[in-house]
C-alpha cells in the first residue's frame, strides 16, 4: 500500500468547520532512513516527536462537529508541517535537551525531499479540503507538555493561540474563561502569530475565521479524558460559530 503523509476524515461531513492537527503523529516511515532519526524510541514517546493525544483528541472533535479533518502521519522531527518553508526550525537538530542526530547537518537536497514527500502533501490535502467548503472554519489542534526540561511549571489547561487575525479566537477566550475552574492561556503558553505556519498559510491571506487551541498532554492521557474534552470543546466551539458577533473584514 502506497503510504500517505497525512490522513483525511470526513470528507463527506456537511459542515464547514475543519480540523488539523499537525503533529498527530511520531512516526518515522520505515522506508525513510534504516536509522530512522537516531534517537531512542523513548524519545519518540516524547512531545518532542509529536503532540501526545492530540490525534485522538481532533477525531473525536471532528465526529462531534459533523466536519472533515486532516491529520499528519509524520513525526514533526522529519519535518515540522507548523512552520514555514524558510523557518529555522522547519527540521529540529535540538529539542528540549534532545540533539537529533539524523538532523544535524542535513543537505539542501535532503530538506527538499522531506518537503516534497511530507510537508506539500500535507499541506495541498489540507488547501483542497478548505476550498471544498463556503467559508471554511479551521480549528487547529495541539498539545503541550505540562514542564520543559529546563523550564517552568505550566498552569494553563487550555491555551487559545491566535495569530494577526483575533476574531474567533478572541470569542472562544471568552466563553471559556466563563469557567472559572479553568487556566485559560491567551497566546499561550506561546504565540500562535508565527509567520509561514499552518493558519498562516491557509487562513490568513483567504480570510477565513480560524483558532488553535492547545490543552495541557496530561489532561489527554486516557480514552476517557480525551472524550471528555472533545465534548466540552465541540460544545464551546459551536456555542462561539453560531452565537459570534465576529464580521468578516
Amino acid at each position: 500500500m502506497k503510504y500517505t503523509p497525512f490522513e483525511l476524515i470526513g470528507s463527506n461531513k456537511p459542515n464547514n468547520i475543519i480540523c488539523i492537527c499537525d503533529h498527530a503523529s511520531n512516526v518515522v516511515p520505515n522506508f525513510w532512513s534504516k536509522k530512522g532519526l537516531g534517537i531512542n524510541r523513548s524519545e519518540m514517546e516524547r512531545h518532542i516527536a509529536y503532540d501526545l493525544g492530540a490525534k485522538n483528541l481532533t477525531k473525536a472533535l471532528s465526529k462531534l462537529l459533523n466536519g472533515p479533518a486532516i491529520l499528519s502521519k509524520f513525526s514533526r522531527l522529519v519535518i515540522d508541517p507548523n512552520r514555514g518553508q524558510n523557518d529555522p526550525t522547519l527540521i529540529m537538530k535540538l529539542y528540549d535537551g534532545t540533539i537529533i542526530p539524523e538532523n544535524r547537518e542535513v543537505s539542501e537536497i535532503e530538506k527538499l525531499r522531506r518537503v516534497t514527500e511530507y510537508y506539500d502533501p500535507y499541506h495541498n490535502a489540507i488547501q483542497t479540503v478548505i476550498d471544498s467548503r463556503k467559508h471554511p472554519i479551521v480549528i487547529s489542534i495541539h498539545s503541550f507538555t505540562p514542564k520543559l526540561k529546563n523550564g517552568h511549571q505550566r498552569p494553563w489547561e487550555i491555551g487559545v493561540l491566535h495569530t494577526i487575525d483575533r476574531r474567533l479566537s478572541s470569542d472562544l477566550l471568552v466563553e471559556l474563561r466563563k469557567d472559572k475552574a479553568l487556566c485559560i492561556g491567551d497566546n499561550l503558553p506561546y504565540s500562535g502569530d508565527l509567520p509561514g505556519d499552518t493558519l498562516d498559510q491557509h487562513c490568513i491571506p483567504s480570510n477565513h475565521l480560524h483558532a488553535l487551541i492547545e490543552l495541557r498532554n496530561d489532561l489527554l492521557a486516557s480514552e476517557t479524558l480525551i472524550n471528555h474534552w472533545a465534548n466540552y470543546l465541540a460544545s464551546k466551539i459551536l456555542k462561539v460559530v453560531k452565537n459570534s458577533t465576529t464580521k468578516r473584514i
